[in-house]
């Protein structure tokens, strides 16, 4: 028998903990409620234009019209909350940004005209955009301090000019030359450092901004001291991020505008925090020999820089010549560049990226996503820890001694958010009022033709039907003929695995063990996995951990894509091979293709009339850079102009393949089809416009 005390303790006890489940309950309420009204005051952006802006002397257009929108799916404020929502992507501290100086000149780096240059797109200040920043660059904040970061808005938002009118064009490929805005931006923080008058400008100027904040601001910087440490800081980064994606010299790709080596670049970004004290140790010793690692090591350990971002802290003490060998050794080349491909119907794919790399169902979104963001900037604070938890479980760390926090600033929330408002983006249609009349009746007989060369890999789409699934259909790249590069470069890439070493991954034929080098692919899976099981260590614990279950939760709810075998023309994994399907390309419905031009994966092709020609006859030298629209061969105009000159005999570069039109490429079938005459060209390209 119990006494009556311990009846008493036990009732106690038990009310007590009834009481703090109920109080965590409404917490828990009362976060997602609050989280609802924030979701609500974020779409308060509603600016009749979405803030769009005519571009001004621009030497590739003269266009000076305000963009049009044409319907998507998307009103005004669901327009600007993509474009100026955060995913927690940390370029460069914002007030650096708002008065950073180009290089050999006072004109900000952010001035509009500047920053058409690189085909971002002007935008006025709004609501959510208070201080006119370019379209798909926003504000972040991470340990109380803010930054300009990208938006996933920035490489998927195009903006098409014909006769004097604009369009702006959601979810569709970007015209961006983000290559040369990474240079040119590490250019001008180069210059700012060492440059006397300049640097005493800056400032004097970032002060000035943080003295002049209101009280609910986040105030980064007290001194110039303050300043200088993250000014180098930065500049290290940058100039990093540069050197070790241009690789060498012989390997070097510039990729002008339009398309970017994503995978290649985001892999690197994750290889610069998982290669650990080991792995960079031996490569140190191989490279630069004995004497200059133990000097290299022990100024490190005398200034107290901790490991979790050691390859930054030890380029800092590298000469240049010994940089660039240790870079080469570490880093793959982001040598395969493509083309930023459309959004429109992305979230209805079993299958994405151009080499069908994601998969899309369970929480195979939320890991797209970080991807990206680690690509764009997010802050990785990646460190070893003594003990384990839950996230290194559920990251298929073991029970040892230590574990790796994921700790980032990625914002899993916005992401699990800018998936769930891509259900409702729908494909562009031809404007016949802006870029001329459809021949229908050409269009009909291009239909038929569609159906006999096209149907086979490319299915049609209703963009008013959300609920259909897109199966991916592969092409071996052996077999569609175009660039390999980019689908080589994801399975034959091997790097150092460092803090993921010995750890196993699922594979879709099994469980494959992490060596001390492994396929890229492999790397970034195991990275990527690991940030989804991290909540977000920038909030207080319940907020954390409450935030965390809810976005897990419901991106596994609300994702109707399940797993599948991929279809079409290609090399399955086995368990000799795991990735041998990667070596393939994937074709994808083509509605709203007229929008989306160069063509091919690598943006080889220049217009949809050049890619239904034989290979031999399209362009091989062609410029880049106009928004202005050719409606006749539906692409932009290659010539009159001084863009970027796409030379289409590099490695990466190659228009070879997709011959089906030229009777060249033979379908999955083996079948070889006739070559399209003339008229039939411009009959299956009219139709091509109706979708």
């Amino acid at each position: 028998m119990f006494s009556k005390k311990e009846v008493f303790d036990k009732f106690t006890a038990r009310t007590l903990l009834k009481w703090v489940l109920v109080i965590i309950v409404i917490l828990y309420a009362v976060g997602i409620i609050v989280n609802r009204i924030l979701f609500q005051w974020e779409f308060w952006d509603d600016d009749s234009q979405r803030g769009a802006m005519a571009t001004y002397n621009d030497p590739l257009d003269k266009n000076n019209s305000i963009p049009l929108y044409l319907n998507q799916g998307w009103d005004e404020s669901e327009s600007l909350w993509f474009y100026n929502t955060s995913q927690g992507s940390n370029l460069i501290p914002y007030d650096f940004f708002m008065v950073l100086e180009q290089k050999n000149s006072p004109t900000l780096f952010k001035d509009n005209a500047h920053m058409n240059t690189y085909r971002y797109l002007i935008q006025k200040p709004t609501f959510s955009n208070e201080d006119g920043l370019p379209l798909g660059f926003a504000k972040d904040v991470y340990q109380d301090k803010e930054y300009l970061g990208f938006t996933c808005a920035a490489c998927h938002t195009t903006q098409i000019n014909y006769k004097g009118k604009s369009l702006r064009i959601d979810g569709g490929p970007t015209m961006a030359n983000m290559d040369t805005f990474m240079v040119d931006l590490e250019a001008a923080l180069s210059d700012t450092l060492y440059d006397a008058p300049k640097r005493n400008r800056f400032v004097a100027n970032v002060l000035q901004r943080n003295k002049d904040k209101s009280l609910f601001s986040s105030k980064s910087y007290k001194n110039s001291d303050e300043i200088l440490i993250d000014l180098f800081k930065f500049q290290t980064q940058i100039e990093n991020y540069n050197a070790i994606n241009h690789g060498k010299e012989e390997d070097a790709l510039t990729y002008g505008y339009a398309r970017l080596d994503a995978f290649g670049r985001i892999y690197n970004r994750v290889a610069q925090h998982t290669i650990n004290k080991k792995v960079l140790t031996n490569v140190l010793l191989s490279t630069i020999g004995e004497a200059r690692t133990k000097e290299i090591w022990t100024k490190l350990s005398d200034h107290g820089v901790p490991d979790s971002h050691i390859v930054t802290n030890v380029s800092s003490y590298l000469r240049e010549g010994e940089r660039k060998k240790i870079f080469d050794k570490l880093f793959t080349k982001a040598n395969g560049p493509v083309s930023y491909p459309f959004l429109w119907d992305i979230v209805q794919h079993d299958y994405i990226q151009w080499n069908g790399i994601v998969d899309n169902s369970n929480l195979g979104p939320m890991g797209r996503n970080i991807g990206q963001v680690i690509g764009v900037f997010g802050t990785l604070d990646w460190e070893e820890k003594k003990g384990f938890t839950l996230s290194s479980l559920i990251g298929s760390q073991d029970l040892s001694s230590t574990h790796i926090s994921y700790a980032s600033s990625i914002d899993v929330r916005n992401l699990y958010r800018v998936e769930t408002q891509l259900k409702h983006l729908k494909s562009p249609q031809w404007p016949e009022n802006i870029l001329g009349n459809i021949n229908h009746e050409q269009a009909k007989k291009g239909e038929k033709l569609y159906d006999t060369y096209c149907l086979s890999c490319h299915t049609k789409r209703d963009r008013d039907n959300p609920e259909k699934r897109l199966i991916a259909k592969m092409s071996s790249i052996h077999k569609v003929g175009t660039d390999p590069t980019m689908a080589q470069n994801s399975v034959n890439k091997l790097g150092y695995t460092g803090i993921v070493e010995n750890m196993y991954l699922d594979s879709p034929v099994g469980k494959v063990f992490l060596e001390e080098k492994a396929p890229v692919a492999e790397i970034l899976t195991m990275a990527t996995r690991n940030v989804v099981a991290t909540p977000d260590m920038d909030k207080t614990f319940i907020i954390r951990w409450s935030d965390w279950i809810y976005d897990i939760f419901f991106s596994l709810l609300e994702n109707d894509v399940k797993q599948t075998i991929k279809r079409g023309d290609y090399t399955p994994d086995t368990t000799t091979n795991p990735y041998a399907s990667l070596l393939s390309y994937k074709a994808r419905p083509l509605n709203g293709i007229w929008a989306t031009a160069p063509y091919l994966h690598n943006g080889s092709v220049p217009t949809l009339y050049d890619l239904l020609l034989p290979q031999s006859q399209r362009p091989t030298s062609f410029q880049v850079g106009s928004r202005e629209f050719d409606p006749q061969k539906v692409g932009f105009r290659t010539s009159g102009y001084t863009g970027f000159t796409f030379n289409t005999s590099l490695k990466g570069n190659l228009n070879t393949g997709h011959e089906y039109a030229a009777g060249k490429t033979p379908l999955a079938n083996g079948e070889v089809l006739p070559k399209l005459s003339e008229i039939q060209r411009l009959e299956l390209l009219e139709y091509l416009k109706t979708l």
